[in-house]
């Protein structure tokens, strides 16, 4: 469980006014001092995160905020950041020990959100029990379903807050996510193609290859890894080709003139955009490449930060493989992490990586602010196999996303 990818993980948001009891409540759930503890107001600046199992949800990431009530110049950047974590909450804590505006706007924000919310009525140890019902009454009058008096002193509710979360949770937690094995059968090999160059990571796969890999093997396929230059000859070793072959996308062009067209083929990072996102939308935001001219800004959306090469597909790839079809340089801007710039709706298109640290919520949160924005999104996979030509092809065993690209999406020129 400690080994489980944050992004795979239940993300539990802890928000609050300053000094409404968040990190002590957060570290007696835990059992572990996970934040400090002040009568200082504004003790967490930053969002604080903590790895745990809680079951029977499995892996979980809790994540402390600063207040949301936070004030002067730094305050407003804290209350930024808290949120920011509210985009990438799957459940919410909503603490507080006085029912104030505050808390009515961040309720009003999760319900509009569809984020389950569980308010925490924090240091019910200080008041009499007709003041805790009190407010438990107002939290219940302003819409707030699940409602649970608590004390990180005395331990008391904490027994219940568990249970409340447990019982609330997205349904989906309780089960496990399918990246690929709803795709094949048991018994069925995959055929996954891993070039071994510059941006490959020294000594390990990175991690929608693990991911990938693991997921057939949970659901009894049979995975074969091999390189890109290997491809041809491991394949005319097998004696039936295989149900399926996914690529890392930069391949794209080579595995797919390698791959007889009878056999399914798609990449990592259209499986990601499945997995971690939503599939038809980004399928129709590929369509948005064919407006492209040149002058346009194109915004490079990535969820992690690294160190880029030479050839970087996010900087240097990618944007040659646009302004090819664009007949002219487009104006790119390189986003790392959760925030979108602040002009987000003067772009022509948002191509986005894999998201493959991120949950699922916080990148269907992205998405709703392209969509608001009115600006089409894609990912790295379909854009390049847009650009090659091979999209209809990429997408031919996700029939629900293939039907939101027609043809003159598909239709690209062999020389790009």
């Amino acid at each position: 469980m400690q080994s489980t990818p944050k992004g795979l993980r239940l993300h539990i948001g802890m928000f609050g006014r300053r000094n409404v009891g968040k990190s002590a409540l957060l570290n007696a759930f835990t059992r572990q001092a996970v934040s400090i503890v002040s009568e200082t107001a504004g003790t967490t600046t930053d969002p604080v995160e903590k790895a745990m199992e809680l079951r029977p949800l499995g892996p979980v990431l809790f994540v402390d905020t600063a207040g949301v009530d936070d004030t002067g110049a730094l305050g407003t950047l804290r209350v930024q950041k808290t949120m920011q974590v509210v985009d990438r909450a799957d459940f919410a804590i909503l603490a507080t020990d006085d029912w104030q505006d505050y808390e009515r706007r961040l309720l009003k924000l999760f319900q509009e959100k569809n984020v389950p919310v569980l308010v925490a009525l924090t240091k019910s140890d200080l008041r009499a029990p007709a003041a805790n019902a009190a407010l438990e009454a107002a939290a219940r009058a302003s819409g707030a379903a699940n409602v649970v008096p608590c004390s990180a002193v005395t331990g008391a509710g904490l027994d219940a807050l568990r249970q409340a979360l447990i019982t609330s949770a997205p349904d989906a937690f309780l089960e496990v996510p399918a990246l690929i094995g709803d795709l094949v059968h048991a018994g069925d090999l995959v055929v996954l193609v891993v070039p071994v160059d510059t941006e490959a990571p020294k000594g390990r796969l990175i991690l929608p290859q693990v991911q990938t890999l693991r997921d057939l093997l949970d659901n009894d396929a049979y995975g074969m890894v091999v390189k890109d230059n290997e491809l041809g000859a491991a394949l005319a070793r097998l004696r039936q080709p295989p149900a399926l072959v996914v690529t890392d996308s930069q391949a794209f062009r080579h595995v797919s003139s390698v791959v007889p067209p009878d056999v399914p083929l798609t990449s990592f990072s259209i499986l990601y955009a499945r997995f971690k996102g939503d599939l038809a939308t980004l399928a129709r935001g590929a369509r948005a490449i064919d407006t492209l001219r040149p002058g346009d800004r194109v915004l490079i959306a990535e969820a992690c930060t690294h160190h880029p090469s030479g050839d970087d597909i996010g900087r240097v790839k990618i944007p040659r493989w646009l302004e090819k079809i664009a007949g002219g340089k487009l104006q790119f801007t390189v986003a790392s992490g959760a925030g979108d710039p602040p002009d987000l709706a003067s772009y022509r298109l948002i191509v986005h990586c894999g998201a493959c640290v991120w949950n699922r919520r916080q990148m269907l949160a992205r998405l709703d602010r392209a969509r608001a924005a009115g600006v089409p999104i894609t990912n790295y996979g379909l854009a390049i196999a847009h650009c090659l030509g091979i999209l209809d092809r990429a997408l031919a065993i996700f029939p629900a996303a293939d039907k939101q690209v027609d043809d003159a999406t598909v239709t690209r020129t062999a020389d790009v």
